[in-house]
C-alpha cells in the first residue's frame, strides 16, 4: 500500500489533493517523509480573515508543515500558499484545513503532542519529537482552548473551591472543580486567591449559571466566602468535614509539639514519634502506634486532654439532623471551652463564628466533600511539576486541565481521531 493511500485513509482536506509523497535522507540522522500537497484545479482559496472564497492573488515560498510521525520517521507536509485577493480584508494568506497561522504544526500533530504530553514532562516530549518547549505549550494550549469553548456546564450544580501553593513564596491558585455527576473535573484556574480571583470565576460564567448552582464547599478562607455570598447567595455554602478537622488536628499538634518541647527540656521524650497517633482516627491507627498511644493515655498530660476532645469532637459528624448536630456542637463548644488549653479555645471561637456552614453539610446530606478536591489539587501540583518551566502565563492551566484523569473530560476534537494517528 502506497503511503499517499496511507494518509488519505487518515486524513481528507477538501480542495486539496496529496499529490507526491517521497523519503528524505537526512544526512546521518534518521529519514523524513514528505507530503506535497497542491490545491485541486479550479479550487478557490478560502480568506483567513474572513472565510470567504476569493481570487488568487499569487503565491508564496513554499512551507513546511509537521505532521505526526510514522515508524519513527519525521512527517512533513509541503505547500506553497496562496495569497487570496479578498474583496472584504483585502490581501490575505489562505486558510488550509491542515494549520492555523503561521504555526509550523498541523493540528494533528499538536493533539499527538498534547496527547504525549499528558504522560511525559514538557520538556521530555519536545526532545523526543524533535520540537522546542514553546511548541509543546502551543500544542497543549490549542487542545486545552478547545476543549474550554465546547465543554458542556450545563449539568453543574455543585463545585469545591480551594487554593493550591505554587513556586516559592506567597504564590498561589485559586481552583475550581465539579463535585456533581459522574465525574470530577477542573472547571478553573486563576492566580492568587484574593476574592477577585474567585470573583472573575463567576463573571465569566454568568449570572445564569451562578443562580443555578445548589452546593458550594469550600474552606474557611474570607475571601472566598466574600465572593460566595456576593455571587451565588442561593447555593448551600458548606464547610466540609475535611477543613474542619484539619483545623482542630493543627491545634492538637500545636499543643504536641509544644508540651514535647517543654519535656525534652527535662530529659523526657514521652512524646517523641507520636505525631500520627495524635492526629489519626483510633481505627486507623498501626499496632505499633495503638501501643505508643496507650503507653502515654494515663498520663496528665495536655496533648493527652487534647486528644481526648478531638475524639469526643468527631462523634458530631455522626448525627444525621441538623438539629442534633447543632446541639451535641454547641455542648461540645461550651465544654471545651473550659479546658484550659488556648489552642482548642481558639478553634472553638472559629467553629462558633462559622457554625451555620458547617451544619450545611447536614442539610447536604452528608453528599459533598473537599476531600476530593483535596485529592484533585495533588493531581494539579503534579501536572504543574513535569512543566518545568513556569515563564508562560497559563502553562499550570494548561497542564493541568490537559492532565489524564478525572481533572478534565472535553469532547475529542473533530479534526482527526487521537486512535488512528498513534501508529
Amino acid at each position: 500500500m502506497r503511503l499517499i493511500t496511507l494518509l488519505n485513509r487518515v486524513v481528507n482536506y477538501k480542495r486539496f489533493v496529496i499529490k507526491t509523497a517521497r523519503i528524505v535522507e537526512t544526512g546521518g540522522e534518521e529519514p523524513e517523509i514528505e507530503f506535497g500537497i497542491a490545491a485541486r484545479k479550479n479550487s478557490k482559496p478560502v480568506c483567513s480573515g474572513c472565510g470567504r472564497d476569493g481570487a488568487t492573488c499569487d503565491h508564496q515560498a513554499e512551507r513546511r508543515f509537521q505532521f505526526v510521525p510514522l515508524w519513527g520517521m519525521a512527517v512533513y507536509f509541503t505547500y506553497a500558499m496562496r495569497r487570496v485577493d479578498c474583496s472584504r480584508c483585502g490581501v490575505k494568506v489562505e486558510r488550509v484545513p491542515w494549520a492555523d497561522g503561521k504555526s509550523p504544526l498541523c493540528y494533528s500533530f499538536k493533539l499527538y503532542l498534547a496527547g504525549w504530553a499528558k504522560t511525559l514532562s514538557w520538556k521530555e516530549v519536545s526532545y523526543r519529537f524533535g520540537v522546542n518547549w514553546y511548541q509543546v505549550f502551543e500544542a497543549v494550549k490549542f487542545v486545552v482552548t478547545w476543549g474550554l469553548a465546547h465543554r458542556d456546564m450545563s449539568g453543574v450544580e455543585a463545585i469545591g473551591i480551594d487554593e493550591i501553593h505554587q513556586g516559592k513564596g506567597q504564590k498561589y491558585l485559586t481552583v475550581v472543580y465539579q463535585l456533581c455527576g459522574p465525574v470530577r473535573r477542573l472547571l478553573y484556574v486563576g492566580r492568587g486567591r484574593k476574592s477577585e480571583t474567585l470573583e472573575g470565576f463567576f463573571e465569566q460564567m454568568g449570572s445564569d449559571w451562578c443562580g443555578r448552582l445548589k452546593h458550594i464547599c469550600t474552606d474557611m478562607w474570607k475571601a472566598y466566602l466574600k465572593a460566595i455570598k456576593r455571587y451565588a447567595p442561593g447555593a448551600v455554602h458548606i464547610l466540609d468535614r475535611f477543613h474542619v478537622m484539619k483545623l482542630l488536628g493543627d491545634a492538637v499538634d500545636k499543643i504536641r509539639r509544644k508540651e514535647a518541647k517543654e519535656l525534652n527540656e527535662h530529659g523526657l521524650d514521652l512524646l517523641k514519634g507520636l505525631k500520627y497517633a495524635f492526629l489519626k482516627r483510633p481505627e486507623n491507627l498501626t499496632e505499633s502506634q495503638e501501643e505508643a498511644l496507650h503507653g502515654v493515655m494515663n498520663r496528665r498530660l495536655r496533648s493527652v486532654r487534647a486528644y481526648l476532645w478531638k475524639e469526643k469532637f468527631q462523634l458530631f459528624w455522626e448525627y444525621t439532623s441538623p438539629y442534633y448536630a447543632r446541639r451535641y456542637l454547641r455542648r461540645w463548644c461550651k465544654g471545651a471551652m473550659h479546658s484550659r488549653l488556648p489552642e482548642i479555645k481558639k478553634f472553638v471561637k472559629t467553629v462558633r463564628k462559622h457554625e451555620p456552614l458547617i451544619l450545611n453539610w447536614f442539610r447536604a446530606k452528608k453528599a459533598f466533600s473537599s476531600g476530593a478536591v483535596e485529592g484533585l489539587n495533588r493531581k494539579v501540583n503534579l501536572a504543574g511539576k513535569k512543566i518545568l518551566r513556569h515563564q508562560k502565563p497559563g502553562s499550570v492551566r494548561n497542564r493541568a486541565v490537559s492532565y489524564p484523569g478525572p481533572l478534565a473530560r472535553t469532547t475529542n476534537h473533530p479534526q482527526i481521531s487521537m486512535k488512528r494517528l498513534i501508529i
